[in-house]
């Protein structure tokens, strides 16, 4: 994990197209923007977390070509 240090105002660009700025900070709270193009995802972590839960449970769901063309009729 890379650590850096930014103050208000301040921005770091990742793989060239996005860019994360700091808006605001207040106590232990830090308010981040991010410029990404629309094709990137961007969730909050706990949001992720359960996409991937709920997609795994889909998986499970469906188990041989039967189920697959049942989802189509």
């Amino acid at each position: 994990m890379l650590a850096l240090s930014r103050k208000v105002g301040e921005s770091i660009v990742i793989n060239n197209d996005i860019e994360v700025t700091i808006l605001e900070i207040k106590g232990d709270q830090v308010k981040l923007g991010i410029a990404a193009p629309k094709s990137v995802p961007i969730y909050r972590k706990e949001i992720y977390l359960q996409i991937q839960e709920s997609n795994k449970e889909a998986a499970k769901s469906v188990t041989g070509v039967e189920d697959l063309s049942k989802l189509f009729d």
